[in-house]
C-alpha cells in the first residue's frame, strides 16, 4: 500500500472521535476533510507485507467511512480507491493465482472477492468524480470522447486508480459481458490521465496503458510494447512494476525465456534496492513467476 495508518494520524483521529463522543456532536464535513487530509498525506516505506495486510482493513474501513461523510473529497476518494485496488491485487488476486494449480475452486472464490473489492474501489472513485464534475461518467461514455471537465494534474492519481480498479474488476469478472463491455471506459480514464502526466508514478501509468493496449481487441501489440518500454524508462530503476508487467505480457506471449528471466531478475534487484510495499509485492510476484517459468514459457 502507498498509505498506512500512522501513529500521528491515529492520535488525531482518536482525539476527534473522543471529542465527538463526549460532546454528542456530529462530525461535520470540515472535520472529516481535516482528518482525511491527515490520513491521505501519510506515506510509508513499510516493507512488511504481512503487517501491511493485517493493518489494511482498519485503514480501508476508516477511509471509506470518512468518504461516506465527504463523498466529493477527491484526495480521499483517491486514497480509498487506491487502497482497495492494491489490497485486491496484492492480497487476494495474487493468492488466487498461487492457489489455482492445487485448488481451482478456492482460487475462483478468491477472485470473486477480489472482483468485489475492485468494484468497490471503482464505484467510490467514479462517484467522487461525478459529484465534482456533474455528468462526468456520461461524458466519458459519449461516442465523441470525453470533453468538458477542467481536469488538471492534481486529478491524475484519481483517474489512474479509477482506471486501474475498473480494469481489475473486468479482469476478474470475464463472465459478465456487460462489464467487459465497459473496457472502453477504463481505457478512456487511463487516456485522460496519460494526456495530463504520462510519467505518473514512475511508469505505473505507462505500464497500465501497455496492459490495456495489450488487452484491447483493437489494440496494437507493437504499441503495447512501446508503452511498456516507456514505463521502464520512467521507472528510472526505482519501480519494479513495469518490468513484471512486460515479462507477463510480452515475454510470455513471445515465449522469450531470456527476456522473461532478465526482466523478472531486474524487478527483484530493483525491489531489493528500493524497499517499499509496492516493490515488495512485485518482487514476490516476480519470484513466483520465475518459479512457474516452465508452465508459462516452456509449455507448448
Amino acid at each position: 500500500m502507498s498509505h498506512t495508518f500512522s501513529a500521528k494520524t491515529c492520535s488525531f483521529v482518536c482525539c476527534l472521535l473522543l471529542y465527538c463522543a463526549l460532546s454528542g456532536c456530529a462530525i461535520n464535513t470540515f472535520l472529516v476533510d481535516q482528518v482525511a487530509k491527515s490520513v491521505v498525506t501519510e506515506d510509508s516505506q513499510e516493507e512488511d507485507l504481512i503487517l501491511a495486510r493485517d493493518a489494511s482493513p482498519f485503514y480501508l474501513k476508516l477511509t471509506e467511512n470518512l468518504l461516506a461523510s465527504s463523498p466529493a473529497n477527491l484526495k480521499l476518494a483517491e486514497a480509498v480507491s487506491a487502497g482497495f485496488t492494491q489490497y485486491a491485487f496484492a492480497f487476494v488476486a495474487f493468492e488466487a493465482d498461487k492457489l489455482e494449480a492445487r485448488d481451482y475452486k478456492g482460487a475462483e472464490l478468491l477472485r470473486e472477492r477480489a472482483s468485489k473489492m475492485y468494484a468497490r474501489a471503482y464505484h467510490h472513485a467514479m462517484k467522487a468524480l461525478t459529484l465534482k464534475f456533474p455528468g462526468f461518467e456520461a461524458k466519458l461514455r459519449a461516442a465523441d470522447g470525453f470533453k468538458g471537465a477542467p481536469l488538471g494534474q492534481s486529478h491524475v492519481g484519481l483517474l489512474y486508480w479509477t482506471a486501474a480498479s475498473l480494469g481489475g474488476w473486468i479482469s476478474t469478472a470475464k463472465d459478465q459481458p456487460d462489464l467487459v463491455a465497459d473496457f472502453p471506459v477504463a481505457l478512456g480514464l487511463a487516456q485522460l490521465a496519460w494526456r495530463l502526466d504520462p510519467t505518473y508514478a514512475q511508469g505505473s501509468l505507462a505500464s497500465l496503458m501497455g496492459t490495456f493496449e495489450w488487452a484491447n481487441p483493437n489494440g496494437s501489440k507493437l504499441k503495447a510494447t512501446q508503452y511498456f518500454d516507456l514505463a521502464i524508462e520512467y521507472a528510472k530503476e526505482r519501480n519494479a512494476g513495469p518490468y513484471v508487467s512486460k515479462a507477463e505480457r510480452i515475454a510470455v506471449s513471445s515465449k522469450d525465456k531470456h527476456l522473461f528471466e532478465s526482466l523478472l531478475q531486474k524487478a527483484v534487484s530493483i525491489a531489493q534496492k528500493n524497499p517499499s510495499l509496492q516493490n515488495e509485492t512485485m518482487k514476490l510476484r516476480a519470484l513466483w513467476l520465475l518459479d512457474n517459468e516452465e508452465d508459462l514459457i516452456e509449455s507448448e
